[in-house]
């Protein structure tokens, strides 16, 4: 199983931030009691999420014990942040007893939405609010290129199973998924442009996400040579402008379901 590397996350955090503050800002509940975090990562959304709601019990839940260890140490002692590692796919609290299920930049690692999505709908009390983000940019030369990668003769029969290529359905899908269960339903997708800097910058953004469980499938020399072959396809696909800031475009998915 892989799990994550937070400073690689971390290197690009504004930007990485941005969507789920888009998306925290579309939620309408006044006084949740209790809000779950699903994919909390190092945890920088759920401390908003407790900022947002400082009455509410809050828990993030991650499978990465990487991650949930740097969201703890970043924490304040005695906060009402509670940390629980946990597999996405089959984690669910009891029925009706979350007022806000919030998940960004995570569920489109999982499969089957057409059982994820209603199951999290019901752990919601009437009136509850899920809100979801999920990256949407794999037509994108960032992803095909690595996709095409993926399938060279040295590795394809151990890459090529680990691909997601389409992993989030046309926000029409999630609109007939979830309409019969939402009182109130909002689904819009942003397209970002990201000014990355550093070297490689789209590498290093790439590299924390879709590329991490290809190259732990390999041995270190070919980690190397699939790491390289990628950056020089996405310096050029993505140049960097005049004042040596990369360009990088980022397409989004976000839903906002108000439990019936």
């Amino acid at each position: 199983m892989t799990d994550w590397n937070p400073a690689l996350y971390l290197a690009h955090a504004g930007p990485r931030l941005r969507p789920a503050l888009d998306l925290l800002n579309r939620i309408d509940a006044a006084a949740p009691a209790d809000v779950c975090d699903l994919g909390c990562g190092t945890g920088t959304a759920t401390r908003l999420l407790a900022a947002r709601w400082p009455q509410a019990r809050i828990v993030g839940i991650d499978s990465s014990p990487a991650m949930l260890a740097q969201a703890a140490a970043e924490s304040p002692p005695g906060d009402r942040l509670t940390w629980r590692q946990a597999d996405l796919s089959s984690w669910s609290p009891p029925p009706a007893s979350a007022d806000v299920v919030f998940s960004n930049a995570a569920l489109h690692w999982l499969d089957d939405h057409a059982t994820l999505l209603p199951r999290l709908m019901a752990a919601l009390r009437p009136g509850g609010v899920l809100a979801v983000q999920m990256p949407d940019n794999f037509a994108a030369p960032s992803h095909q290129a690595l996709f095409a990668l993926a399938r060279d003769a040295r590795w394809a029969d151990r890459l090529v199973p680990l691909l997601r290529e389409a992993p989030v359905a046309r926000p029409a899908e999630y609109r007939r998924l979830l309409a019969p269960l939402a009182a109130d339903l909002d689904i819009w997708t942003t397209e970002y442009l990201h000014l990355l800097d550093g070297p490689d910058p789209v590498l290093t953004w790439t590299g924390s996400t879709i590329l991490r469980p290809l190259l732990d499938r390999l041995d270190p020399a070919e980690a190397k040579d699939l790491a390289a072959a990628y950056g020089a396809a996405l310096r050029a696909a993505y140049p960097a402008d005049a004042d040596g800031r990369t360009p990088f475009p980022f397409r989004r998915l976000f839903l906002v379901a108000v439990a019936a």
